[in-house]
C-alpha cells in the first residue's frame, strides 16, 4: 500500500493533556488496565477486571447496568467522580506520548496523539473492515455521555526502513540518528518514562511524554507525508466520524471532521469556530509497521444457538458444499492442521462438542452463487467472506446479530463457550498482512471482524478529556 501522499495532505497528530491514573491512589497501574473493550470475553474476562482493582478501566470501557442508558450515564458518573477524587488527573501541560510494549521478542513502539478525522474519501486514514451499525451506535453514546476517548485506536502506518539512510540527521550536539517520528521516539528512550509497569499477560509498557515544540514539529513534518491504516477501532473510528459530523452541523457551517487553521506541531488547538472543536480529532496509537511489524490473528465466531451436531448435519445434508472431516486434538494440534489446510484452500475448524471438525474444500459452483462477484478475486477468496456468505448466510441460515453470533479473538476462549453452552465456535486462520492492505488501498472492506492486529495497546494508559481539548 502507497503509504506517502503531498505534504500536509497526510496525518496530523495534535499533543493533548493526557488523563492518566495517579499511581498513588490505585493498587497498581498494571490492576486497573484492560485489553481494548471487544477483546474483553464476557463474562469471565470482565469479572476479573472487575475485582483486579476497585478502579479498573473496564468500568468505564464496560460499565454494568440494566440498560445502555444507565450504563453510559454510569461510566460518565464514574469518570467524573475518579476526577474529582484524585485518581484520574490531567498531565500537566498538551504532549504527545511515546509509547512502548514488549514481551519476549515482540517489541512494539509508538505515538499516542490526537488524530485530526478525516472523510473516508480524502484516503487518509484506510479502514479495512465492515462494521456493525449497533456496535457504533453503543460506544458513540457512550463516547457522547463520557465526553471523553477511553482508549485508543491502533493505526498503522509505512515509514523508511531502520537502513535507510535518509533517516540520519544532525541533532543538536552534532551526533548522527534517525530522524522524523523515529527519531523523536528513539531520543525519548534515553529520558525517565512517565510510567512503567508490566500487565498480566506479560507485556511490559512504558509511557514517555513529548512536549519540546521542535520534537512536536518533527512529528508533525514527518506523519503530513503519511496515510494510516486502522489495525483495530473500527468501530471506534466510525464512532470519532459520526460524533464530529454532529458536533459540525451543531455548531453551525463547518466543513467536516478535523478541519482547521492551525499549523505546525501545536496545530488544531485552533480549530474554527463553526467545527467540531475538540470532537473533530480522536485518540490514537500510530505504529511505523516498517520498523515494529504487528502481528495478525484471526478472530473466531462464536454460534450461540447451533450446535455442533447440526451445524455438520447441515454440511451433511448439502453433498459436495465441503469436505469435513474430524481432526486430532489437542487445541494447538488442530490448529496447526487449520493452518496447514488454509494454506492450500478456504478452511474452518468446527469445535463445541469436545471434538475438533475440519471443513474444508468449498464447491466452486456453490461459491459462484453464493459470494458476491462485483469485488476483487482477493476478497471474494477470503476465509470470513466465505464463512460469512456461504456457511452463515446460505448453509446455516444464521443473522449476523449478537444474538446470534458472538466474536471471540481467543481461540481457546472461543472453544470454553461454546462447549459450555453447547454452541459451535468456528475458528478461522489469519489473514496475511498484504492482503488486508491491498484491499485497504483499493477501498474495499473485509467482512467485520475478520482481522486482529496486535499487540493492542493497554486500555488505561493514557485517557483523553474532549472538555480539556
Amino acid at each position: 500500500m502507497n503509504t506517502t501522499g503531498p505534504v500536509d495532505k497526510g496525518l496530523r497528530l495534535i499533543p493533548f493533556s493526557g488523563l492518566r491514573y495517579v499511581p498513588e491512589r490505585v493498587g497498581s497501574l498494571s490492576a486497573v488496565t484492560s485489553p481494548p473493550y471487544d477483546v474483553v470475553v464476557r463474562p469471565d474476562g470482565l469479572h476479573h477486571l472487575e475485582s483486579a482493582d476497585p478502579y479498573n478501566i473496564v468500568r468505564l470501557i464496560l460499565p454494568q447496568a440494566a440498560t445502555a442508558e444507565e450504563r453510559h450515564r454510569q461510566a460518565a458518573a464514574t469518570l467524573r467522580r475518579w476526577q474529582a477524587e484524585g485518581i484520574l488527573a490531567p498531565d500537566p501541560e498538551p504532549a504527545l506520548y511515546v509509547y512502548e510494549q514488549r514481551r519476549g521478542e515482540v517489541l512494539q513502539r509508538g505515538v499516542i496523539g490526537a488524530l485530526a478525522l478525516s472523510a473516508p474519501a480524502d484516503g487518509i486514514v484506510l479502514p479495512h473492515e465492515d462494521v456493525m451499525p449497533d456496535v457504533v451506535e453503543d460506544r458513540a453514546d457512550l463516547l457522547r455521555t463520557t465526553a471523553a476517548n477511553l482508549e485508543p485506536l491502533l493505526l498503522t502506518y509505512r515509514g523508511e526502513p531502520r537502513t535507510a539512510p535518509a533517516e540520519t540527521a544532525s541533532d543538536a550536539t552534532g551526533a548522527t540518528g534517525p530522524s522524523g517520528t523515529s527519531g523523536v521516539i528513539e531520543r525519548a528512550l534515553g529520558r525517565p518514562p512517565l510510567l512503567t509497569t508490566t500487565t498480566e499477560d506479560g507485556f511490559s509498557h512504558r509511557l514517555w511524554s513529548v512536549t519540546d515544540p521542535g520534537e512536536l514539529a518533527e512529528i508533525s513534518g514527518d506523519l503530513a507525508h503519511h496515510q494510516a491504516l486502522i489495525a483495530d477501532g473500527h468501530h471506534r473510528w466510525a464512532t470519532y466520524l459520526r460524533l464530529s459530523a454532529e458536533h459540525t452541523a451543531a455548531n453551525g457551517t463547518g466543513t467536516g471532521a478535523g478541519t482547521g487553521t492551525g499549523t505546525g506541531a501545536g496545530a488544531g488547538a485552533g480549530v474554527a469556530a463553526d467545527g467540531p472543536g475538540p470532537w473533530g480529532y480522536g485518540l490514537v496509537l500510530l505504529i511505523d509497521t516498517a520498523r515494529y511489524p504487528l502481528q495478525v490473528r484471526a478472530i473466531h465466531r462464536l454460534l450461540h444457538r447451533l450446535p455442533v451436531d447440526r451445524a455438520l448435519e447441515a454440511l451433511h445434508d448439502a453433498p459436495g458444499s465441503f469436505r469435513v472431516r474430524t481432526v486430532e486434538g489437542p487445541l494447538p494440534r488442530a490448529l496447526e492442521i487449520l493452518a496447514e489446510t488454509a494454506a492450500a484452500a478456504n478452511a474452518f475448524l468446527l469445535a463445541g462438542d469436545g471434538r475438533f471438525h475440519l471443513v474444508d474444500r468449498p464447491d466452486q459452483d456453490l461459491l459462484a452463487r453464493t459470494v458476491r462477484a462485483d469485488r476483487p478475486a482477493a476478497w471474494r477468496e477470503l476465509d470470513a467472506t466465505v464463512l460469512h456468505s456461504t456457511l452463515l448466510d446460505h448453509l446455516w441460515r444464521i443473522p449476523d446479530d449478537p444474538e446470534h453470533i458472538a466474536y471471540i479473538h481467543d481461540a481457546e476462549a472461543a472453544v470454553t463457550q461454546a462447549e459450555r453452552h453447547g454452541g459451535t465456535a468456528v475458528l478461522l486462520h489469519p489473514v496475511r498482512e498484504d492482503v488486508v492492505r491491498e484491499l485497504a488501498r483499493q477501498g474495499v472492506t473485509m467482512p467485520r471482524k475478520s482481522t486482529s492486529f496486535g499487540p493492542k495497546p493497554a486500555t488505561g494508559l493514557v485517557l483523553r478529556d474532549l472538555a480539556r481539548g
